[in-house]
């Protein structure tokens, strides 16, 4: 886990310094740089992997230099393989299998690899940098391109001085929390979407940009539920143990939910030692589920560590915030992220946990949501509309935010689409083109949740799960590794039959019968609190008087196609507690803060 950086712009070496300098907490333990050419090759290591300076980046081999952020988990049979076609080996280091792959196979390699990555090859020779992303986006990667000259980077940081801000983009992000790829925050910086690599070819002055992976046309599985059951228990346990490969301390993150319960179990069947796991606790019992985790470690026998949290311990973290999720990110549960990090680092420096089970065996509330409201969305539009009248609703008692979009959505992929975009709620005018990205979901299956899980996956777990994940754990040089984003399981869970995965009252079906063989049912059948602060009592109370300064009208007139009476009329309601607008009122918080982080309120 690191932070790459590559640009072909005449900076100084102390300019470039200054660059990796600002993302320093990727990679404290080596900044390499490494001028080639009319190349600068800059290089954050955070070591796990042969732990020797032979393995810093950038690595050279002949005509080919590397910098890679990253793990590739399945490097040692590569090893294996590159060695039988002649390639010899002086480190141990999945960077030099990557690199040497990339010389036997070209992007032919990109089939072979199984990890998380986001990388940049300089071939000397063709004049021509290939970079890659990894299939899932759990590795950022960002760049600038115009006329020939370039700048890659982990984060968009180090590439934002003289930007101007993407109007579009601050619609896009009032309307997700989030600025999806391939957009940025700012008109000059695009993001490499997952499963896509890249080709600069220097000598023509162009760019291509080509997908090497995506999710394909559903096809279920003709297997019994027991069958299925074994083989996705084999290939978690697979997922697990290729994830526990490191030089230096490992651990698992341990809540009180079914995802990390389950990579932590595995995990105390495959390790050779015992695991160290962490959790946070809230002195607020509605937000706490340490007393859970807790009794899962006893059961597991794992090296167990509580940090219970205050709310001062939050608060703190509140201006850290832009300069870590340095594009605007509206998700508070990167506060908790965050403070978890910042224990696990005390201990470990790699910790496994529990994202993207929930994508790929539909845990999350809302496909609850969709099943409940299927009937709804089913009736003729006309129908619906009438019934939508605040009057009718209110009179029946269902005058809900679900309820009134499934009366006022067109179609089923409209209202799965509004799950994850508020559609121009906050908005003067509402702007989608930005979708046309992720219409996959539409044909990828028939099957309703598996579209909205679909794009689940496409859309809001690369931008915002990946983030949230990536820059939490980076911020403290933590490097945390999801057995269930591996794509296998991701490919394999998508085929089987929705019943092995969903049914009514029992989210998660088979996953919860394989955790079963661990840790009785009885224990951890909780409900589910996911990862989240009390945000919008806070703004109320003790952080009210920093609310109140940040959404001035003079920040507000600067926000591009903000329907301002609409947003002072929604402060004013979660103030008086009226109703809750608190993922609203945060989003306009975080941005106004990354305008004052970043100079763009002048």
């Amino acid at each position: 886990m690191c932070g790459i950086y590559i640009t072909n712009i005449p900076y100084d070496t102390s300019e470039v310094e200054e660059k990796l300098n600002s993302i320093v907490y990727r990679g404290p333990d080596f900044t390499g740089i490494e001028k080639v050419n009319d190349l600068t090759l800059g290089h954050l290591r955070l070591a796990i992997l042969d732990l020797d300076p032979r393995s810093n980046q950038p690595m050279v081999h002949e005509n080919l230099h590397i910098v890679f952020n990253g793990e590739i988990y399945n490097y040692v049979p590569l090893r294996e393989e590159l060695s039988d076609l002649g390639y010899e080996f002086k480190t141990q280091s999945d960077t030099e299998v990557l690199l040497l792959g990339y010389k036997a196979w070209k992007e032919g390699l990109l089939q072979k690899i199984n990890g998380m990555y986001a990388f940049s090859i300089y071939d000397t020779d063709k004049n021509v940098v290939f970079s890659a992303r990894d299939r899932i986006g759990v590795k950022p990667f960002y760049y600038y391109w115009n006329e020939g000259k370039f700048e890659i980077c982990s984060q968009i940081k180090p590439l934002l001085k003289g930007k101007t801000v993407n109007a579009e983009a601050v619609s896009m992000f009032l309307d997700c929390m989030f600025v999806p790829s391939p957009y940025t925050i700012v008109n000059e910086v695009s993001k490499l979407p997952p499963g896509n690599f890249m080709i600069l070819d220097l000598n023509e002055n162009t760019l291509e940009i080509k997908e090497y992976w995506n999710l394909q046309k559903v096809d279920i599985k003709n297997i019994s539920y027991e069958q299925a059951k074994s083989e996705l228990h084999d290939l978690l346990r697979d997922a697990v143990k290729i994830r526990l490969q490191s030089d230096v301390p490992i651990g698992s993150f341990l809540s009180g939910g079914i995802d990390s319960a389950l990579v932590t179990s595995i995990a105390t069947e495959v390790s050779e030692s015992k695991i160290n796991t962490f959790s946070i606790g809230f002195d607020e019992k509605r937000y706490d589920e340490s007393k859970i985790a807790e009794h899962y470690s006893k059961i597991l026998d794992t090296n167990h560590k509580t940090t219970i949290c205050k709310i001062e311990d939050v608060i703190a973290l509140i201006p850290q915030l832009t300069k870590i999720y340095d594009e605007p990110f509206g998700d508070s549960s990167a506060l908790p992220s965050l403070l978890l990090n910042s224990v696990t680092k005390e201990h470990v420096t790699v910790a496994l946990s529990g994202d993207g089970g929930d994508e790929s065996f539909i845990g999350y509330t809302y496909f609850d949501s969709l099943i409940r409201n299927k009937r709804i969305i089913d009736l003729p539009y006309f129908l619906r509309k009438f019934l939508s009248r605040p009057f009718f609703l209110n009179l029946i008692g269902q005058n809900s935010h679900r309820v009134r979009n499934a009366l006022n959505t067109k179609t089923r992929n409209d209202f799965i689409e509004n799950i994850f975009s508020r559609k121009g709620l906050l908005l003067k005018e509402r702007k989608q083109d930005w979708m046309k990205h992720y219409q996959g979901f539409k044909k990828w299956s028939t099957i309703f949740l598996q579209k909205a899980a679909d794009l689940n996956i496409k859309l809001w777990l690369e931008n915002d799960s990946n983030v949230k994940v990536d820059r939490a754990s980076m911020a403290y040089s933590v490097e945390v590794r999801s057995p269930f984003l591996d794509y296998r399981v991701i490919e394999y869970a998508r085929n089987l039959p929705m019943s092995f995965r969903y049914q009514k009252g029992r989210q998660k079906k088979i996953l919860r019968d394989i955790l079963n063989e661990y840790i009785p049912e009885s224990i951890f059948d909780q409900p589910k609190k996911g990862f989240a602060v009390p945000i919008g009592k806070w703004m109320r109370k003790e952080l009210r008087q920093e609310f109140d300064g940040a959404l001035n009208d003079t920040f507000l007139s600067k926000v591009p196609n903000l329907n301002i009476p609409v947003f002072k009329k929604m402060y004013e309601e979660h103030m008086n507690e009226i109703e809750d607008h608190t993922a609203n009122i945060w989003k306009l918080y975080v941005l106004s803060k990354w305008y004052t982080e970043f100079g763009f309120l002048n």
